[in-house]
């Protein structure tokens, strides 16, 4: 790289009028000093110098999504429709106990599997997924038995803005494209036939 550096730095001084030969040689000296610094330097020490700019986590705006509590409280009160009310309601007794990273990529999963074929093509057609059954349906909370009701007001909050931000197309590269997740007290059998993809909390997720 130096090298290519110097020869080009050599073309483009050699078609320099007379009037510049003294900038010609100062400019020489200093890319000299360059030359000799860099070429001393170890490639620890360079590789400090070089800042690696991460994909960006971001809500569909565009702002940065922070997996911090704090953050989210400071987000306004969420709304929507349909989708955001079943997305919400999944968070809440999927999730509410995570922590705001935790809810995030759970919320990651039900989004990657309306995108993908296996699944059917809406939130709450994927939340409601199962044969009707007692226990036999995608999401426990849906076929437990027991009443869906919401007592922590708090907690609906925020996994309300969580859902919110999603939808609106916040990024999700925490779970790198995983559709199914169980909480670390189980083992299922079908998540030895698929490869995990990330720890949060107290899930792993998992992709085919």
């Amino acid at each position: 790289m130096i090298r290519a550096f110097s020869l080009a730095a050599a073309m483009i001084f050699a078609t320099l009028p007379a009037s510049a030969d003294s900038t010609h040689i100062k400019t020489q000296r200093l890319m000299s000093l360059e030359q000799r610094a860099l070429v001393g330097a170890g490639a620890g020490h360079l590789k400090k110098l070089v800042t690696v700019v991460p994909a960006s986590v971001t809500t569909g705006g565009g702002s940065p999504i922070h997996y911090d509590k704090n953050w989210l409280l400071s987000q306004p009160r969420a709304s929507g429709g349909q989708d955001w009310q079943c997305l919400s309601e999944a968070l809440y007794f999927e999730a509410r106990g995570e922590t705001v990273k935790g809810q995030f990529a759970v919320a990651e999963v039900i989004l990657n599997r309306v995108d993908s074929k296996r699944f059917p093509g809406s939130v709450c057609s994927v939340i409601n997924q199962g044969t009707g059954r007692k226990h036999a349906c995608q999401f426990s909370y849906t076929c437990d038995g027991r009443p869906e009701d919401i007592g922590n007001k708090a907690a609906w909050d925020r996994v309300s803005k969580v859902a919110k931000l999603m939808l609106d197309g916040g990024s999700r590269p925490l779970t790198k494209g995983a559709t199914y997740y169980h909480t670390t007290s189980v083992s299922p059998k079908w998540s030895r036939k698929f490869d995990k993809t990330a720890k949060i909390g107290v899930h792993l997720f998992y992709k085919p």
